[in-house]
């Protein structure tokens, strides 16, 4: 029974997707209808349990840090501190085959370590790269699809919205989770580059020499990311503290390069705040979703009848990862985030699989989705910059598809990979 309660809550989110609801009503009213008549439970007692796991729900400290590297991400991005990464970037790639190619995946290395979002990290990168690198010569397939892939860091290289949400709803640690992120996202980055430096090996044909001045322009976003992820992996400052920290970081950045106005500022929280309340918006209705679910017994059902069927942990994780490349078809980030994690969860800690290994697994399953059509949200930001089709972006992200899952089998068969940098810290 367990088991079809299960399947019925899939049928009616999709169903509710399909008929152009929001993702965080279409999970409302799967909760209702689980709460209504999988458990019996009548309205008015629906009503007050809604009411009791939203106000829990979003009293998550560990939440707050979500709205403050929202705010810290917008503030950099209209900084325009952009046009500085890039020349510093290009004055150090420029003789290095794959030239200025690099700046992309370096540029959003760099950049996601600040801002946790994927889309402000794109966005930002891209907005200065595309038009200079497409002026200066570049394959425009290469461009697109290192810029569609290396995009997606923003969700795996911590400060991560991403690992934040997994470990709020999965009670994993989010400290160890940002360390987990951490080595697999520079390794991912590397490949990126390997491929570039092989696909495209100009060296020094951009006319720019080496210049420190460009090279000093690096200093204030590299001692943001030392201030915010030392202060985290020291010890000094919990996520939301170092996240808080960074804020004011940006401001100060900001006003070096003179660019902080009222403007500047209402812009900036008013994005923040209308894509925070977005996310906790899809929070709160995930865990409406997960405690109704919970009551009927459907997580645990399904990971008793996957566990019945004996499959190796090899073939478990390749069953996972095509259901979660098939939702990425469909659904953003965050929604397959807490739509999925209260049924796969207790499928992964039933057959051994460790819950931090499987965030990390998780985070680089969503990033493969934001490069697939219809709904990679990565390729419509890239398509708004460069004015490309998504057939287009699409096709030239596809090595970088392949790059990641080729990336995914290396943790899967080496765990260590992951799990090393917090077994170390912590």
């Amino acid at each position: 029974m367990e088991l079809y309660t299960a399947l019925i809550i899939i049928f009616v989110f999709f169903l509710s997707l399909a008929l152009g609801i929001w993702a965080f009503f279409s999970l409302l009213i799967a909760s209702i209808l689980v709460m209504a008549f999988g458990a019996d439970f009548g309205l008015d007692k629906v009503g007050i349990l809604i009411a009791k796991i939203t106000v829990r729900s979003s009293r998550s400290w560990e939440l707050s840090a979500i709205p403050l590297f929202l705010l810290m991400g917008e503030l950099l991005f209209r900084a325009d501190l952009s046009r500085r990464l890039f020349d510093g970037l290009s004055t150090i790639f420029n003789k290095v085959p794959g030239g200025l190619l690099h700046v992309n995946v370096t540029g959003c290395t760099v950049f996601a370590a600040v801002s946790g979002s994927s889309a402000a990290t794109t966005a930002t990168i891209g907005r200065i790269s595309v038009p200079e690198l497409l002026k200066r010569g570049y394959s425009r397939s290469l461009i697109l699809g290192s810029l569609a892939g290396s995009g997606s860091f923003g969700l795996l290289i911590p400060p991560s919205i991403g690992l934040i949400i997994y470990g709020v709803l999965g009670e994993v640690s989010i400290v160890r989770l940002f360390a987990a992120g951490f080595l697999p996202g520079l390794i991912v980055a590397s490949f990126y580059s390997i491929y570039l430096g092989v696909a495209s090996p100009r060296v020094n044909t951009d006319g720019i020499v080496f210049e420190w001045r460009a090279l000093l322009g690096l200093l204030p976003i590299f001692s943001l990311i030392l201030i915010v992820l030392g202060s985290i992996y020291c010890g000094i400052a919990s996520p939301t503290e170092a996240a808080a920290v960074g804020v004011g970081g940006a401001l100060v950045l900001a006003f070096i390069e003179k660019r902080v106005t009222k403007t500047f500022l209402m812009d900036s929280v008013f994005a923040a705040t209308q894509l925070s309340c977005v996310i906790g918006a899809v929070v709160i209705t995930a865990s409406v979703l997960s405690t109704a679910t919970g009551i009927v017994g459907a997580p645990q059902a399904i990971a008793s009848w996957v566990v019945g069927l004996n499959l190796s942990k090899t073939m478990l994780l390749f069953a996972l990862a095509l259901f979660y490349i098939l939702l990425g078809l469909f659904l953003d980030g965050v929604s397959i985030l807490v739509l999925t994690l209260p049924l796969t969860m207790p499928i992964a800690v039933a057959t051994g699989i460790d819950p931090i290994w499987f965030g990390i697994f998780l985070i680089l399953m969503i990033e493969l989705g934001l490069m697939t059509p219809p709904v990679g949200f990565n390729l419509f930001v890239i398509q708004s910059i460069s004015r490309a089709s998504i057939g287009e972006i699409a096709l030239a992200a596809i090595p970088f598809f392949l790059i990641m899952c080729a990336s995914v089998i290396l943790f899967t068969i080496f765990p260590g990979i992951v799990l090393w940098l917090p077994n170390l810290l912590f």
